[in-house]
């Protein structure tokens, strides 16, 4: 059995697989926010639940919202930022008493679908969260890419490439980095764009509504969106010419972004001739936690 947990900002959540892939217990708890050892505790309860539900004990993949530097062995680069200096995987191998496998949890997105989802069978999947944040993870032959520094896909930090005069410099994100992808590209980015143009504060699915019944200013709002996210995939297929790219969070279930996408990064490729698919997580929003799970091959 294959437990793997899915630490976010707000919910931390586990499943159990068996060798198959198939759904063996699936529980999420609220994340004790800004609590380092209640969290500890709260993945130590899920555990021993999961394993008390399945009769099993079973190997432990976590993806987080940053990662573990090899440098000094402990976290960074956590928007969870409660989990940034801490030994995270030497405290929950103390607490739980197994080794663990921690990786970012956009790279546990990569490793999910690449195994039995949207990208299944490609050799090198860009996976691309579009949520509350922007992050991207590298998935290889079905195997995480963290990199030799633990910062592999990290795009989140990067600005958005190609800037437009009206964009410069760009609101700043949770770093203190002007115009980066991680707010532009995100779906707290693309709500915030609508809010500064209208003055209405709307979520996504009811921009999304306006846009599709003619509303001028959603329109606008989606179209610099897609146009932005279009320009940071073009700088990442200029850079890496993955075989699929695959795109979570809760941005990724606009239907409009896979017919508009590819004509949009036309211009900023730097090739004669580009067809690279652009796929939502087959998984939805369970894929990060199964990606977890399948850091034990």
């Amino acid at each position: 059995m294959r437990l793997g947990i899915d630490w976010g900002g707000t919910k931390i959540e586990i499943i159990a697989l068996d060798d198959g892939g198939h759904e063996l217990h699936r529980e999420r708890v609220a994340t004790p926010r800004d609590d380092y050892e209640g969290c500890i505790e709260a993945v130590a309860g899920l555990v021993a639940r999961a394993e008390a539900a399945t009769g099993k004990t079973g190997t432990l993949g976590l993806g987080i919202p940053g990662s573990i530097s090899p440098a000094t062995g402990l976290v960074k680069n956590a928007n969870s930022t409660w989990m940034n200096g801490k030994p995270l995987d030497k405290d929950l191998e103390k607490r739980l008493d197994r080794p663990v496998r921690i990786q970012n949890d956009a790279n546990c997105l990569a490793v999910s679908e690449a195994t039995d989802g949207a990208a299944a069978g490609c050799h090198f999947v860009h996976a691309i969260i579009i949520g509350t944040g922007s992050g991207s993870g590298i998935a290889i032959d079905g195997r995480a890419h963290r990199g030799a520094n633990g910062i592999g896909g990290e795009w989140g930090a990067i600005p958005v490439p190609w800037l437009k005069p009206e964009e410069f410099p760009g609101p700043s994100n949770w770093l203190g980095h002007p115009g980066a992808i991680d707010h532009w590209c995100s779906g707290t980015g693309f709500q915030a764009d609508y809010t500064a143009r209208s003055g209405t504060a709307l979520n996504g699915h009811e921009i999304m509504a306006r846009k599709r019944e003619g509303d001028a200013l959603a329109t606008a709002t989606y179209e610099a969106y897609a146009s932005r996210l279009a320009r940071a995939l073009a700088m990442a297929a200029n850079l890496m010419d993955p075989d699929c790219f695959v795109l979570g969070g809760g941005m990724s279930n606009v239907d409009e972004l896979y017919e508009d996408l590819p004509g949009l990064m036309a211009p900023f490729i730097m090739s004669d001739h580009y067809e690279v698919p652009i796929r939502k997580a087959k998984h939805g929003d369970s894929s990060g936690v199964r990606g977890a799970a399948w850091l034990w091959e």
